[in-house]
């Protein structure tokens, strides 16, 4: 799987669902562009600002796929990649991400090569790391449910060692600390645009709790959400605090109250999504078999290499 593939062109409707008067002023296209399809089970949008590039994983297909900005050509970025599931940047605009099949997070350097930022965890392998988050600190937050030892479909089959589903953080010393153990299958994960929250949804649950951040640990976890149709997968927040989270029938925005304020309708299931773009309101969702994309009225909330908001 090398060279260029073909996009298949299209677009579908934006379908934009008003469900609270405070969902006045959240807009944008009024159609959803169709980047590319083919994928099995598409997951882990990120962004490259310098690059003005998209990556995201195909992942029973083992491979990171890359979108050009300036030509909208797709092209194989990395095959085999580890079963990669969720990815982001870190402090120094480096990729970040999670391998199902490695049962590892790494980190992808400027000369290409790969350094392992965890595979165990007192001595026992992790289960299939999901989803990531970088603090502007340097630490490295992630989400480590069982998916992709489940069955070789997004991994490999394998055992939890670890006595759970946790999720971990990855210290600027490089030490692994659990920082919550109280989740069924933990997998999306977002800091707040000042940091003093932590969001983490609970797929098996259906729910979105939120956590309070004090320097290294969590406390709180109260439920922010229950998912109405489908369940939460991953999500990511405005510079205003509202989350836009992945749901069955599309991407559901939620005041920092927990509000549902209103719907983004996409044809196929949600599984994540990002902001990019040279302004960041460029939305790009990755959706079962296909990635699509719209600007809209609003900004993403800055990543950890970005300005502080």
């Amino acid at each position: 799987m090398t060279g260029i593939l073909e996009p298949l062109a299209g677009t579908a409707p934006a379908v934009w669902e008003k469900l609270d008067d405070r969902f006045a002023g959240i807009r944008g296209d009024n159609k959803l562009e169709r980047l590319w399809t083919g994928g099995r089970w598409v997951e882990g949008p990120v962004y490259s600002a310098a690059g003005r590039y998209l990556l995201w994983s195909d992942i029973p297909n083992d491979r990171i796929l890359r979108w050009d900005e300036t030509s909208y050509q797709v092209s194989v970025f990395r095959h085999p990649a580890g079963n990669t599931n969720g990815h982001t940047r870190d402090t120094e605009g480096r990729l970040v991400s999670c391998e199902h099949g490695n049962r590892r997070v790494t980190r992808t350097e400027h000369h290409g090569g790969i350094t392992v930022l965890a595979h165990e965890y007192d001595g026992k392998r992790l289960n299939s790391p999901n989803d990531v988050v970088v603090k502007r600190d340097g630490s490295i937050w992630f989400t480590d449910p069982a998916y992709g030892i489940d069955s070789d479909y997004e991994g490999y089959k394998g055992e939890i060692e670890t006595g759970g589903c946790h999720v971990y953080r990855v210290g600027t010393d490089g030490a692994l600390t659990r920082v919550a153990d109280d989740f069924n299958r933990p997998n999306g994960i977002a800091f707040s645009p000042d940091e003093s929250l932590l969001y983490i949804s609970d797929s098996e649950e259906g729910t979105l709790r939120v956590f309070t951040v004090d320097g290294d640990k969590l406390s709180g976890g109260e439920l922010f959400a229950e998912c109405g149709n489908g369940i939460f997968d991953g999500f990511r927040l405005d510079t205003a605090g509202r989350v836009w989270a992945s749901a069955a029938d599309g991407v559901h925005i939620y005041h920092p109250d927990g509000t549902l304020l209103g719907k983004l309708l996409v044809p196929e299931t949600v599984s994540n999504l990002t902001w990019g773009g040279p302004k960041r309101n460029r939305l790009f969702i990755t959706a079962t078999t296909s990635v699509y994309s719209l600007l809209t009225t609003v900004n993403g909330a800055p990543e950890a290499y970005g300005p502080r908001v």
